[in-house]
């Protein structure tokens, strides 16, 4: 139960957040990106207190053997810039650029039950359970052209 609390305060603290930062307006975040534009740079402080506030939070958590409600730190393992890391970065900035919104503030325009938002939600849940598929078909037909190799090979 600890567990559940601690992930609804760190949600309602993250969607609050991103309310009062104004990271759910699409119209101030394509101001942001607008660059050459009518640049609107306060976004660049908001992503600056949120980098300082991650690193400390880093700093702290590196330092305990253990997280509070868990048996076991799961940092990541890997640390290498790979294809599909390139591919999945470039669509994301697209879908960004595109829309002025990414995935957390969109979960958290849900609520206000606007058809733009809900289109984006269900398109961002369909390529997201596109990917696994495209990944389980893949790993199956990995998996069956070793068998067949390894078949072949028994002769």
């Amino acid at each position: 139960m600890a567990l559940i609390l601690a992930s609804f305060a760190c949600g309602l603290v993250f969607g609050l957040g991103l309310l009062i930062s104004g990271m759910t307006e699409p119209e101030k975040v394509l101001g942001f990106l607008d660059v050459f534009g009518a640049w609107d740079a306060t976004l660049a402080f908001v992503m600056a207190g949120a980098v300082a506030v991650a690193g400390a939070g880093f700093v702290i958590a590196r330092r305990r053997r253990a997280p509070l409600f868990a048996a076991q730190f799961s940092w990541p393992t890997r640390g290498d810039i790979d294809a599909p890391l390139l591919a999945g970065s470039v669509l994301f900035g697209i879908g960004w650029g595109l829309s002025g919104i990414c995935p957390g503030p969109a979960l958290v325009n849900l609520a206000g039950l606007s058809t733009p938002i809900l289109v984006f939600v269900a398109a961002m849940v369909l390529g997201m359970f596109g990917y696994e598929l495209w990944q389980r078909r893949k790993a199956a037909g990995t998996a069956a052209t070793s068998a067949a190799v390894a078949a072949a090979s028994d002769g």
